[in-house]
């Protein structure tokens, strides 16, 4: 079977050796992704669009955090912190868990730690080729 992005045209060999190789399953004619799975995705997808959500994540990486810990790393206000953390539980990216008086957020998956890791380091090597494309 042929793998093919979204938009329907084939990948280049580098995308779908790089989808073979990671286990994932690129969408074709005869895999088209369900619209629900792909609204699903956007909301995913939307709940890290923020550089601060993204901050989160990326702290939440090494292990839980209370709000007062994200607060000192980030150096982000407290509401804005409690806000943003409301978005990425709503979305399923965070858990809370109660220990106290404090609520102890950790990461539901280590998939999207992936996928903000990964931009970041997009996000990094555009910058130090200029935004030039290999």
């Amino acid at each position: 079977m042929t793998t093919q992005p979204l938009s329907g045209r084939s990948a280049g060999t580098g995308q779908s050796e790089m989808a073979a190789a990671a286990g994932t399953v690129r969408p074709s004619a005869e895999n088209r992704v369900d619209k629900q799975v792909l609204d699903a995705a956007g909301e995913l997808l939307r709940a890290l669009s923020a550089p601060v959500r993204i901050a989160i994540v990326l702290e939440l990486l090494s292990g839980g955090r209370c709000v007062h810990e994200l607060v000192g790393a980030l150096s982000v206000p407290q509401p804005l912190i409690s806000q943003h953390l409301r978005v990425l539980k709503s979305a399923g990216v965070v858990e809370g868990r109660r220990s106290g008086r404090e609520v102890l957020y950790t990461l539901v998956d280590d998939h999207l730690a992936h996928i903000v890791t990964d931009a970041i380091a997009h996000a990094t090597e555009e910058s130090t080729n200029g935004g030039a494309r290999p």
